[in-house]
């Protein structure tokens, strides 16, 4: 999978998990994900469902810790830190 279809693929995966619609203009790589300024709004429980979602998708495992939370921030760090694992 080439870096350019992983961010695409986990934008549509997070917009699912989380039952969003696309934001006007869309998603950027290094948008906020959650906290009061992300334009989605994610919470929690959105968290828990995009965790879900990946490791139904890629089969990795997304504990609940300060790397995963450093992981969800954007798009761009969620491929990132998944990118070591699909290479397997």
């Amino acid at each position: 999978m080439t870096p350019d279809t992983l961010v695409a693929d986990l934008k549509a995966l997070i917009l699912d998990a989380a039952e969003k619609d696309n934001p006007p203009g869309g998603l950027a790589d290094d948008e906020v994900l959650f906290g009061p300024e992300a334009r989605l709004g994610l919470d929690s429980l959105d968290a828990l469902q995009v965790s879900m979602a990946i490791q139904e998708r890629y089969g990795v495992r997304m504990p609940d810790s300060k790397d995963t939370r450093r992981a969800l921030t954007s798009i761009a760090h969620l491929a990132d830190f998944l990118r070591p694992h699909l290479a397997k």
